[in-house]
């Protein structure tokens, strides 16, 4: 098949996931052109080395742009940035493409791109706008942000949240085709938009991600954006509830960070007496060598739609304790390949005191792991996933962003 990519994504686990497809996609034969804004981040797992074909479109600063009142996107506007995908559309509607795969925008998460295709689309949709959630609100309140904006900019700041949420969905409803990445996505996306869509699970590259055999350390690690909803706060007062004597080192590694939420972590390690890392952009040869030094991998996310990094983690033999919530629910295995608990720090403290005193169980549960990813969660596993659905979408040969063929599970 000959395939059109889009993606305005920053760094992190949709990024690697998607550099995962591409790469797949061309090993197994097919034709793939990537189309991009320039505010996508092309630094990270760059796809100009793997694709096809590598387009690159300008965000142009217009007049009308100049004087939006609208300029929540940094350095843009929302009115240049839509016009910009219009382009990269007519570009892809005049191309020898078979189907589109589009993934999401950094900005508006759905992308304006699908207003504006005439070819079969698959939308791969890790999660809507979660903007308006009380969850993220409580988070912002938390942080003590809103606090100290003044009226009017707490009145903005809710009415781009709000305008975000209404873009997301407008943009939406154009896609007939939508794929999400985990059960909880799909019943997320049911609730957001109203609209139908199929699991097609992410898978990692085992080549990359596999046990080493090195000695295991004294620490946990997290790995994720240093972001309030990555729950990174709740692993260090879960460690707090530890003893002093036997508590292990928190390492976290992010691909980005917000410096005031990373200097409250901080912060608040030092208070707890827990001993934390931070450490950021660093290698995946690095990433997989604290995977496999690591005793125990924790996940603390917060309503995250999938999660890749607790998959890596059982792909180096790691076990993982995390918060039985959002997508990590349907790759970790309960007792098997790590623990699930509440989010509770003393309960989630005490599965862990219970791993890390347990070299046996450790052992276990990071085999059982490594044969759980084997399994299931492969890259090439992954890919054939993802090809099925692209082969179906092209083959019905429907209009993306008009038509009103309803496609029955597969």
């Amino acid at each position: 098949m000959r395939i059109a990519v889009f993606h305005n994504l920053p760094s992190g686990g949709a990024k690697r996931a998607l550099y995962s497809f591409v790469k797949y996609l061309k090993n197994v034969g097919h034709q793939v052109d990537v189309h991009v804004p320039s505010t996508a981040d092309e630094n990270y797992l760059p796809l100009k080395g793997i694709a096809d074909g590598f387009h690159v479109y300008p965000v142009r600063r217009t007049m009308m742009g100049v004087i939006s009142p609208f300029r929540y996107i940094p350095r843009t506007s929302l009115l240049d940035h839509k016009r910009a995908q219009e382009r990269i559309a007519e570009e892809i509607n005049v191309g020898p493409y078979d189907v589109v795969f589009s993934e999401q925008d950094r900005y508006t998460l759905t992308p304006f791109l699908l207003r504006h295709l005439r070819k079969p689309t698959v939308y791969y949709c890790a999660q809507p706008c979660r903007a308006q959630e009380a969850v993220l609100e409580n988070l912002e309140r938390s942080q003590h942000r809103m606090e100290t904006l003044p009226t009017y900019k707490k009145m903005w700041s809710a009415h781009v949240r709000s305008r975000l949420t209404k873009i997301d969905k407008e943009n939406a409803s154009y896609a007939k085709y939508i794929l999400a990445n985990s059960c909880f996505s799909r019943e997320t996306i049911l609730r957001a938009y109203g609209l139908n869509s199929f699991v097609s699970y992410l898978g990692i590259d085992t080549a990359v991600f596999r046990p080493l055999g090195l000695a295991k350390e004294h620490f946990v690690l997290s790995v994720g954006a240093c972001l309030p909803n990555k729950g990174f706060d709740f692993g260090i007062r879960a460690l707090s509830f530890m003893d002093r004597r036997t508590r292990p080192k928190m390492v976290i590694v992010s691909n980005r960070t917000d410096p005031a939420w990373e200097a409250h972590l901080v912060q608040m390690g030092a208070g707890l007496g827990v001993d934390l890392t931070i450490r950021k952009l660093i290698p995946d040869s690095e990433l997989v060598r604290l995977y496999n030094m690591a005793k125990v991998f924790v996940c603390s996310f917060i309503l995250e739609p999938f999660g890749l990094a607790p998959v890596e983690a059982m792909a180096c033999g790691t076990p993982v304790v995390a918060v039985k919530e959002g997508g990590v629910r349907e790759s970790v295995v309960p007792n098997e390949t790590g623990f699930l608990t509440d989010r509770d720090e003393e309960a989630f403290a005490a599965a862990l005191g219970e791993l890390l005193q347990n070299h046996r169980l450790r052992e276990q549960m990071g085999a059982k792991g490594v044969e759980v990813v084997r399994g299931f969660w492969t890259l090439e596993q992954a890919g054939e996933r993802l090809a099925s659905h692209l082969n179906r979408a092209a083959a019905a040969g429907y209009v993306a962003a008009d038509s009103e063929v309803m496609l029955k599970a597969p």
